[in-house]
Parts: C-alpha cells; sequence; structure tokens
C-alpha cells in the first residue's frame, strides 16, 4: 500500500538510507532535517499529501517529543512512527501517550519497519473510511474528506468550495463513474444546508408515467392505484439538497414542470389543489453533451439555462493519477474489513500496474476491481495476479521487478554498518542513435512545417532507440504515461521498435 512518508531526522546519513529504504518499498517521500523543518512540511502546501511520518525522536533544538506536543497545538492529525537508538520502556511510553502509532529502535531492520508502515498506512486509511461513512450519513461530509490529491481535482475542489457558499444552482459534468454524487454530497456538507436532507433521484432509473409522481408528489386517489399521498422528492428534499442525477434523461413533459419548480420555487403534486412551496438546494449532474441533447430536442432549452448556471467538470480518473493510490487505500481499508480479510498492503508491482490503466470506468470501476481482487486474496498483500483482467489489458507494460522477488539484501539503517544504496542507473543509450542537431528535421524538403504527428512518431521511434525499449524510461523522458505511450506506438505502428 503506497503513500507519501515524511522523514524526519537530523543526521544526513540515516535519513538518506531510511529514505532508500522506504523509497524500495515503493512510498513517496518528504525529508525534513529537524522538528522546526517537519512542521513547516506539515503546514504547507504538501502538507495535505502526507500520509505518514517517521521521526526521530533525538534532535537538536525542537526534537521528537516536541514535533508531536505542537501538531497536537496545531490540530495536524497524522500516524507517527518514532525511532531512536534508546529503547528505554519509559521513552516508549512517553512517545505512545504523545500520540505516537508505533516505536522502532535503530538500527532498524527494513522487514521491521515496513510491517509498521503498512499497518500504519491500513489502520489510517480505516479510520479515514469510517469518518467519511458517518460523515456521508449525517450529511456533513466535506471537501477536506475526498480521496484525492490531484492538482486538477484541487481546482475543481475550489469551485466547489465557492459554489457551496451560496444557493446557487449547480450542474456537474464528467463521465459515468468520476465521483459526482460524491462531490455533490461535498457541496452540501460544506454549505449552510449541512446536517439536512440529501435527496438522490436518478432520473434515467424513473418508469416514464411515474416521473411527475416521484419528483412532485401525488394525492390520495389522484390516479389508479394512488391509495396514499405522497410527498414527492422535492418536499422531501426541503430545506435541505436534490441531486437529480442524469438529469438529461427526464421526458419532456417533467421538464415543463422541472423548470416551474426551479423558477417558482414551489410544485404541484399530482390531483392537488394548489401548489406547494419548496426551499432546496439543487444539484444537477449529467455524463451527457447537454448542447447537443438541445440540439436534438430531448432538452428544453430554457430548463438547459436554468440547470447550467454554475458547471463543474470533474475530470477522469485517467486525469488524475496521482489519485490512484489514495482511492486504492481507501478502497482496500473498507473491502478487507467487509470480507474479513488481513490484507495489510498492495505491492508496489500491482500499484504500477493500477497506475499504467486508464480506467474507462472511473472511479466505479477501480472499486469494483479492488473488491474482487480482495475476494480473491489468499494473502497479506494484494498482487498483480488478483488483477488478471486489468493486467491482460495493458499487457507489455514495464512494471519493474516482478512480485515476490526479495529486495536488495537486508539494510540495517546504521551508517556503520551499511552504505546507502544507489539508485538504478538509467539505461544507457545506444551510441548509434546519439540525438545530434538536425536529426530531428522540422520542416519538408520543400521547405514547408512537418505535420505534428510525423514529427511525434519521430521523437518516439528515437526515444525507443535511444533507451532500448525500456518503457517505464522512455514514457518518464517523454513526459507521458506509459499507458499513453503504448498507445501511440499502436497508433504509429512502431510495435517491433518497442
Amino acid at each position: 500500500m503506497s503513500g507519501c512518508v515524511l522523514l524526519v531526522d537530523d543526521d544526513p546519513v540515516q535519513r538518506r538510507l531510511l529514505e532508500e529504504t522506504v523509497k524500495r518499498f515503493g512510498h513517496d517521500t518528504v525529508v525534513a532535517e529537524s522538528g522546526d523543518m517537519a512542521l513547516e512540511v506539515l503546514q504547507g502546501q504538501s502538507g495535505g499529501s502526507i500520509d505518514l511520518i517517521v521521526l526521530d525522536l533525538v534532535m537538536p533544538d525542537l526534537d521528537g517529543m516536541g514535533v508531536m506536543s505542537e501538531m497536537a497545538k496545531r490540530g495536524i492529525s497524522k500516524p507517527i512512527i518514532v525511532q531512536t537508538a534508546h529503547g528505554g520502556i519509559e521513552t516508549v511510553v512517553s512517545a505512545m501517550r504523545a500520540g505516537a502509532f508505533d516505536f522502532v529502535v535503530k538500527p532498524i531492520s527494513p522487514e521491521r519497519l515496513q510491517v509498521s508502515i503498512n499497518n500504519a498506512l491500513k489502520v489510517n486509511a480505516l479510520e479515514g473510511e469510517m469518518t467519511r461513512m458517518k460523515k456521508q450519513a449525517s450529511g456533513t461530509l466535506a471537501f477536506s474528506d475526498l480521496v484525492t490529491r490531484s492538482a486538477k481535482m484541487a481546482k475543481i475542489i475550489a469551485m466547489g468550495e465557492r459554489a457551496a457558499k451560496s444557493n446557487i444552482p449547480i450542474l456537474l459534468e464528467g463521465e459515468s463513474g468520476v465521483g459526482k454524487e460524491v462531490f455533490a454530497r461535498a457541496i452540501q456538507g460544506s454549505s449552510d444546508r449541512r446536517s439536512k436532507p440529501f435527496v438522490t433521484v436518478n432520473c434515467g432509473a424513473i418508469p416514464e408515467n411515474l416521473v411527475e409522481s416521484i419528483l412532485f408528489g401525488h394525492e390520495k386517489g389522484a390516479f389508479t392505484g394512488a391509495t396514499d399521498k405522497h410527498i414527492g422528492k422535492f418536499v422531501e428534499a426541503n430545506g435541505g439538497t436534490l441531486f437529480l442525477d442524469e438529469v438529461g434523461e427526464l421526458p419532456p413533459n417533467a421538464q415543463v414542470k422541472l423548470l416551474r419548480a426551479i423558477q417558482e420555487g414551489e410544485v404541484d403534486p399530482v390531483g392537488a389543489k394548489k401548489p406547494v412551496k419548496v426551499d432546496i438546494r439543487l444539484i444537477s449532474a449529467t455524463n451527457r453533451d447537454m448542447i447537443q441533447l438541445v440540439k436534438d430536442g430531448k432538452l428544453r432549452e430554457d430548463l438547459y439555462y436554468r440547470l447550467n448556471v454554475f458547471p463543474i467538470q470533474i475530470p477522469p480518473l485517467r486525469d488524475r493519477g496521482d489519485d490512484i493510490p489514495d482511492l486504492v487505500r481507501h478502497f482496500l481499508a473498507r473491502f478487507a474489513v467487509e470480507e474479513g480479510k488481513k490484507i495489510a498492503a498492495v505491492s508496489a508491482t500491482a500499484m504500477a500496474l493500477l497506475r499504467a490503466y486508464d480506467w474507462p470506468g472511473n472511479v466505479r470501476q477501480l472499486e469494483n476491481a479492488m473488491f474482487r481482487a480482495v475476494v480473491l486474496c489468499d494473502g497479506s498483500e494484494l498482487t498483480v495476479e488478483e488483477f488478471p483482467q486489468i493486467a491482460a489489458q495493458i499487457e507489455g507494460v514495464d512494471l519493474g521487478a516482478p512480485d515476490g522477488e526479495p529486495p536488495a539484501e537486508a539494510l540495517k539503517l546504521d551508517a556503520t554498518l551499511v552504505r546507502p544504496p544507489s539508485a538504478a542507473p538509467a539505461p544507457a543509450p545506444k551510441a548509434e542513435t546519439q540525438i545530434r542537431f538536425g536529426d530531428t528535421s522540422l520542416v519538408t524538403e520543400d521547405g514547408h512545417i512537418r505535420a505534428l504527428d510525423a514529427i511525434e512518431e519521430e521523437v518516439i521511434r528515437l526515444a525507443l532507440e535511444r533507451y532500448n525499449g525500456k518503457m517505464s524510461e522512455v514514457a518518464r523522458r517523454l513526459g507521458i504515461g506509459r499507458s499513453t505511450l503504448y498507445r501511440k506506438i499502436a497508433d504509429y505502428g512502431l510495435q517491433e521498435t518497442a
């Protein structure tokens, strides 16, 4: 299970050893050489991305105990693994009372550290999931509870926070499975309607002859089979938020009544003698092109302008790959508990596989893939074997060392015992493909600018030759994802080169 780990140690050698070891486990790292610097990181822009802290207790100026004390005062809650060369019982008790999750003694065994990190991340993910479920049930889910660290999502969340401060109608657009309903709940939880009703209506799943009754209600005896009075979703959501999912699927006659409800703030139940006033926050969602629906005559143009007052486009999962590790951890914690499995981690190779996939079904597809993997898993770690359908679709992606392969010989994090391992060098370029000025021409023989796809094909071909077909290195140097690289290779017919 990968995460971002903040490493705090004043000893540069120990810090480097610790950093290399944690990276070997598949985690991202941020380093701080003092307690004061650690607090600056936690309160800075990257603080929200920190999942775990490995903290040295003995440091000059602000020591580890001081850091934990300051974190408590400033309301910073992160799981902490403390480390020290002095493992007395009093030190352990003091650290645990101060809020530490675990305690390790130098020199640290990599296996012991890996278990401690995995357990801390698992518990933290489970606690976060329980908190989110409670908040969702109470209508207080906020944007800070969303599982994301993507820069693209940060911009979208900023828009959502602005919209939440008013009662403006919101239209959430995006592909199926991107999390539009969760985003709508966060809007409500960040508004003055928090803790009030949040009523969801899937407009595409309502039988056409029952749309008006379900949305606006009906009186007893209004039609055949109406044996009781029904208040309708608008009245049910009174004082809170009404979420109309797939709003473009509403039939024309219901669209007229919906337009009146939005304009006048009142609904006309079927068979009622007078309208009923309602006070709702309206959030609509669609995975369709609303403008095209208007052009095709399937959506009233005046209704479109009433719904599309504050549009928010939620990006697909393939455009926010940084969210995948957090979402994987989130789903693993939930499904492991539901299925009674003791699964503590996802292997680095499996995580690379999940990050390389494009996820056309977005977050919902990832959720289902994780559910299936947890059910299939018999061990304590999810591996590539638990994701056969995903692996089959991106066959050939370079995922690094195979699962189960032991890491380099065990490291003892003590400068007197071992030197830090050096990062694996990039593949040496072939001598015959060294790029010289003029190797890639931007103009044709008759002096015209070449087409972009022709230049792109040549650059990819050169990169494949230069880095000996090492796909991870080629993708990194080109600044694109590996799945994108494979797609372009197929488009340009470069499979043999790859």
